[in-house]
């Protein structure tokens, strides 16, 4: 280096330096540089009541995370959307006056944007991750945005807290990773040390946070909410997208590798699901509660990190969302698309969950960097289906083109007009709840209890389930460094149970715990995944097919699966023609390089006779790995001696014969299971 370069790096350094800043063992201040007396808690008129505006730290800690990232959202970068449309099974009217919700079979259409939350836009499909769920309804009285997640509860109750969270969970700041990842040192921390999370870490270490595809995974709006009708009565509500499909997983190993043979695996997927006109569909389910009962459970219905059991609040399904066409273009649709949990109708509105009640500044907030300004309302994905009318004007990407003297309320001039509308009219009038309180920054009592859910959750587990949980929690606390972080860990998992944080303590080198536990024996069974729908709809099957086929028998098959739904794909060593014993010639549109078994739900073997020892060798590997995965496998012909090279046997989802109808009912059966947990590895 010479000695000019050595000057100018010299100076750039120092000039740097003066920008460094090292906060440890400091307090904490402002940007203003006043210190910081509160930042577990925003400003709130009672210990549940809303959450007041005059809160500036709250604002400016808001404000700056919401501005952190251009272009891409900070968290649920990645994601892909679709269209569709919602229809009403019963009318809502008793609960609320929103009209959408009023005249069964009244349809709606929607748009609606599903995406992994800590990843970056270029990360993969399926890390261990929470997955957002959210829907535009574009409804007559204006867009109702269900901003929500494919888990019912989260990481924290207060917003203030977000921007640690996602700074916590997203790749470390010294070092840039990793990326897309909650296997790493800060988030850990984070969870050791803000222990309300208790309750959704048991959700990322269990199987729905590696959803086998985004039609088959739940969606919540995970806040309460308020539903108000005609009477002004009002109810608490929770809302609910079931899948028909049934909620599945894949397996940790299979989620790995379909990373990287495959990173756009379920975008993908829903793509090509939806162009084959085998459209997703949800059931819309609400648990209401009566505001006279708001006290009456062993947990706090305002909590963002608790859910209401099933069991004690039953969910009630009003409706079913289709999503039947592809979006035109991701960027002006997917990308573009601006959801808000502020937008509401009438006949909805909001409770003070403080979470929530963050939520409702920090979306309108993100906007206004991310899309440039106040007018993303004007981009055609997110117009409202009903015209708008007001006195704002100018700004970042105007398109509207108003016309007339007055921009302002009150005029003469125009009459006053845009007037306002009355509530028989159909404009909005916010829920009139008395709030009485002293300006505080604190918790409610009633939000203290970490633990008890987080129990109940584990409870519901099938033993498999178990299994899973307790490998995840023993794979990403490996990946820790810091041995005293894993300490922390496993003794917070020491009050949620036992036996589980004595198998992780031994797992990841710390000192095993002997005593805590929890007395908690509650369950609830709709929590398992082994409570689910099982369909052999829209199934993935491998098939490994080669010259010298059976003929007519294979082709049997693959019409008989096709009958059923599923998605058959022939692989081969090489694409084209494969030719059967009797002249059957069947396309092969996969090899064993392009078409990798973690890519399907289940595998046929039909082989050949002229098999190769190459063929012998992709083929043994192939359904290996499908059986390692607990995936079905079914085998005929020549098919079933690869089975037996492999070492595969009659075991659980595992089919074998001649018999073609024979075969076929009972092959059928066995993908419908999707998993096949019963099996020895």
């Amino acid at each position: 280096m010479s000695e000019e370069n050595k000057r100018n790096v010299n100076s750039k350094n120092e000039q740097l330096e003066q920008f460094r800043s090292d906060d440890r063992d400091k307090h904490l201040t402002t940007n203003q540089g006043l210190k910081v007396s509160e930042d577990e808690f925003s400003l709130k008129a009672g210990e549940r009541g809303p959450t007041l505006m005059e809160d500036f730290h709250f604002r400016e800690k808001m404000t700056h995370f919401d501005h952190e990232r251009i272009p891409e959202r900070i968290v649920h970068a990645r994601g892909y959307g679709a269209h569709g449309e919602f229809e009403l099974y019963e009318s809502m009217k008793e609960y609320t006056k929103a009209k959408f919700l009023q005249e069964p079979g009244s349809k709606v259409p929607v748009f609606v944007r599903m995406s992994t939350v800590a990843g970056s836009k270029g990360s993969a499909d399926i890390p261990r991750d929470v997955r957002g769920f959210a829907t535009k309804f574009y409804t007559e009285e204006g867009n109702f945005d269900l901003v929500g997640n494919n888990m019912p509860v989260f990481f924290i109750q207060d917003a203030i807290k977000f921007p640690d969270f996602v700074h916590a969970v997203k790749p470390e700041p010294d070092t840039g990773y990793p990326q897309a990842a909650s296997a790493h040192d800060t988030f850990w921390d984070f969870i050791a040390n803000n222990q309300e999370s208790a309750h959704m870490v048991m959700w990322l270490m269990s199987d729905r946070a590696i959803p086998r595809n985004l039609r088959m995974m739940e969606g919540f709006g995970v806040h309460t909410f308020r539903l108000v009708n005609e009477e002004g009565k009002s109810h608490f509500v929770k809302f609910h997208w079931k899948p028909e499909l049934g909620v599945h997983s894949t397996v940790w190993d299979e989620a790995q590798k379909i990373n990287g043979k495959n990173p756009d695996f379920n975008r993908q997927d829903l793509h090509e699901t939806i162009e084959n006109g085998d459209y997703p569909s949800w059931k819309l389910g609400v648990q209401v509660i009566p505001e006279e009962d708001e006290f009456k459970f062993d947990f706090d219905i305002l909590d963002p990190t608790k859910l209401w059991p099933e069991e004690e609040v039953p969910v009630k399904v009003v409706g079913r969302m289709t999503l039947n066409r592809n979006v035109d273009n991701v960027f002006a649709e997917t990308e573009q698309v601006a959801f808000h949990p502020g937008s509401v109708v009438p006949g909805i509105d909001f409770s003070n969950d403080p979470l929530l009640q963050g939520r409702l500044f920090s979306y309108t907030d993100t906007q206004l960097i991310r899309l440039g300004g106040p007018n993303f309302h004007e981009l055609p994905i997110n117009r409202p289906v009903s015209p708008f009318h007001n006195n704002q004007r100018d700004g970042y990407g105007r398109q509207t083109i108003n016309v007339g003297k007055t921009s302002y309320h009150n005029n003469s001039i125009a009459s006053n007009t845009p007037s306002v509308a009355t509530e028989a009219e159909g404009g909005y009038a916010h829920y009139q709840e008395k709030v009485d309180g002293r300006k505080i920054q604190a918790r409610s009592e009633s939000f203290k209890d970490h633990f008890s859910q987080a129990t109940l959750f584990y409870n519901s587990m099938t033993d498999v389930e178990k299994t899973h949980i307790k490998e995840a929690f023993s794979f990403e606390l490996g990946m820790v460094n810091d041995k005293s972080i894993r300490q922390q860990v496993v003794n917070m998992i020491t009050n949620i149970n036992l036996e589980l944080s004595q198998e992780v303590a031994a797992n990841i080198g710390v000192q095993v715990p002997t005593e805590g536990g929890s007395n908690v024996t509650k369950s609830s069974p709709a929590l398992s995944q082994a409570n689910t729908v099982n369909k052999p709809d829209t199934m993935k099957i491998g098939v490994l097919l080669d010259d010298g086929f059976t003929g007519e028998a294979v082709q049997k098959v693959l019409d008989g699966l096709k009958e059923n739904k599923t998605y058959p794909t022939v692989i081969s060593s090489k694409l084209g023609k494969i030719h059967g014993d009797d002249g059957t010639e069947i396309e092969a549109v996969g090899t064993f390089d392009t078409g990798h078994p973690v890519l399907f739900d289940a595998v046929y073997v039909a082989g050949g006779a002229e098999t190769d020892a190459n063929f012998q060798k992709q083929a043994g590997y192939f359904v290996t790995e499908m059986f390692n995965h607990y995936k079905p496998i079914g085998a005929t012909g020549e098919g079933i001696a690869i089975l037996h090279e492999a070492g595969i046997t009659d075991v659980a989802g595992v089919v074998t014969g001649e018999d073609v109808e024979q075969f076929l009912s009972a092959y059928v059966d066995a993908v419908s299971q999707h998993r096949h947990w019963n099996r020895n590895v």
